[in-house]
Formats: structure tokens, C-alpha cells, sequence
């Protein structure tokens, strides 16, 4: 057996395109949407990311600008620029990019920023209305990109039971809440697996989906899911590789090749998750520029 693999990149071009034609009904009614990235430090790995979606909302007609703060700024410096952000009506996204230097907390960065500018999802208004089944804030883009995935690859997680590798505010907890709603695309049992939980291997052999966003690399092996699953790898990892020019390689939270034995579907990585969390980021910010002008 051989897992199909779902296509990340091709799923999020189709975001895209329609995120595209939102745009242009926005433009046609002179409502130009814009984000603005911040980022604080030089972080390589930030730095790329925020280059990428720069890149991209440039290329589906969002005005994209990045703030660049020096390392040392302090917590209060963020916060009056997140405010005046905040306060600023032809900015309709704002995304400050984590992590964040140790000095700042990113608690509170994240929970200034205005809930109806808040295209990453992470304030706690848009967390609580997530929990609640509220439909009218925003959802944390990765995974929603996961549901997307399934979604538009005919995967129904109705009365399927997920295993979700991971208890991070960014993508385990938020998944568990999207998937156990009483919606579509939804309606799931879910167990939630962390680094605490014994025997691993005893959920995950009874998975019908499995959700690996752990941060280890490779954790999950073979042996460890049942013939026919779906995997969706949301980890990304260094591995040193000294054969390599740069030192070493990225892999996932899965051992790909074997798990592409046993499974029936699984997510390639790169060109799996990654690429649709950038496609969700995109869609939030029209959103969000739609819903800062009403009367559309």
C-alpha cells in the first residue's frame, strides 16, 4: 500500500484564486486591503517567513508593509505601535511574527492587538469565540488550513476519531476546538496526546486521523498508526546533515516514507501544511477588511 498524498500547495493556489477575486471586489469599491507584519529582531527563520507572506500579498493585490523593531526595543515601545496600528483605519490585518525576544511577553503583544485585526487568531476574544462555536472571529491560520486540507480533499472527520499529537495554543488546542464542533468539517471525537501521555502508540493505532504537530522530528513511525489512516505532518524540524551545504535538513513530525506504507492518505512536507497557513493568513486579512467596511 501507498498513501495519496494531499497536495498543500495545489489546495492553497485554489485559496488563493478566490481570495484574488475578493480582492478585486474590494479594489472595484476603492477599498484597498493591507496588513502590516511586524517583527522584532533578526531572526533568520522569522525573517523568511515574514518575507513569504509579504511576497504572496503582494501577488493576490493586498498592500503588505513589514515594521522592523532592533532586538532591544522594549515591550512597551510594541505596544504603542501595535495601538497606533490598531488605531490606524487603512490597516486592516496586523500580524506581529513570534517568537518574540525573551524580554516581551507574548501574551500581551498578542492580546493588544485589535480582535477584528487580529488575522492570526491568537487574541483571546477570537480563541473564546473558536470554543464557543462563534463564527464571527478569526480562526489561528494553521489549523484552519489543516480543516481546509480535509475539507477540499472530500475527508469528513464526522464521527471519526483524531488524535492530535500536541497541546500547543497555535495549532493542538485550537484543532481540537475547530474539529469537536457541532458543524461541518467537523463533529469528530478527538484525543488530544502531549508530552505527558503514556503509551502513545495506544491512541494512535485507533486513529482514523492523526494530526502530527509535536515539534519532534520523526516521531511517528509505522508501527504506530493503523493501515488505512490519514496523517497530516504540521512539524517542522532541524536535523543536522552534514552532506548538506547548509548543515542539515527539515523533516516533519513523521517518518514519511514509512508511514506512506500504511496509511491511505498523508501530507508531503515541504508543500503540505505550510503552504495553507500562509493561504488562511491571506483570506483573513480580505475578511477582515470586509468586515471593517459593512456596508459593502
Amino acid at each position: 500500500m501507498s498513501a495519496e498524498l494531499i497536495d498543500g500547495r495545489k489546495i492553497a493556489s485554489e485559496i488563493h484564486n478566490e481570495t484574488k477575486d475578493r480582492v478585486e471586489i474590494l479594489l472595484s469599491r476603492e477599498i484597498k486591503p493591507a496588513i502590516c507584519f511586524i517583527r522584532v529582531g533578526e531572526d533568520p527563520a522569522s525573517r523568511a517567513y515574514v518575507n513569504m507572506k509579504d511576497k504572496k500579498a503582494a501577488e493576490l493585490g493586498i498592500i503588505a508593509r513589514t515594521l522592523v523593531l532592533p532586538e532591544d526595543t522594549s515591550q512597551e515601545e510594541l505596544l504603542k505601535k501595535v495601538a497606533a496600528l490598531n488605531a490606524d483605519i487603512s490597516t486592516h490585518g496586523i500580524l506581529v511574527q513570534a517568537p518574540l525576544p525573551l524580554h516581551i511577553s507574548e501574551t500581551i503583544i498578542f492580546s493588544s492587538v485589535s480582535p477584528e485585526k487580529d488575522v492570526d487568531g491568537f487574541h483571546p476574544i477570537n480563541v473564546g469565540k473558536l470554543l464557543l462555536g462563534d463564527t464571527s472571529g478569526f480562526r489561528s491560520c494553521t489549523p484552519a488550513g489543516v480543516c481546509e486540507l480535509l475539507a477540499r480533499s472530500n475527508i469528513d472527520p464526522q464521527g471519526k476519531h483524531v488524535v492530535i499529537l500536541g497541546r500547543g495554543n497555535i495549532v493542538g488546542k485550537p484543532l481540537a476546538a475547530m474539529l469537536c464542533q457541532k458543524a461541518d468539517g467537523a463533529n469528530a471525537t478527538i484525543t488530544l496526546c502531549h508530552s505527558r501521555t503514556q503509551n502513545v502508540s495506544d491512541y494512535t493505532l485507533q486513529a482514523d486521523i492523526i494530526v502530527a504537530a509535536m515539534g519532534q522530528a520523526e516521531f511517528l513511525k509505522p508501527d504506530m498508526i493503523k493501515t488505512g489512516s490519514i496523517v497530516i505532518d504540521v512539524g517542522v524540524n532541524r536535523v543536522e546533515d552534514s552532506s548538506l551545504p547548509k548543515g542539515y535538513r527539515l523533516v516533519g513530525d513523521i517518518d514519511f516514507d514509512g508511514v506512506c506504507q500504511t496509511a491511505s492518505y498523508v501530507t508531503p512536507n515541504p508543500g503540505g501544511v505550510g503552504p495553507m497557513t500562509i493561504a488562511m493568513l491571506m483570506a483573513n486579512t480580505v475578511r477582515a477588511a470586509e468586515m471593517q467596511n459593512p456596508d459593502l
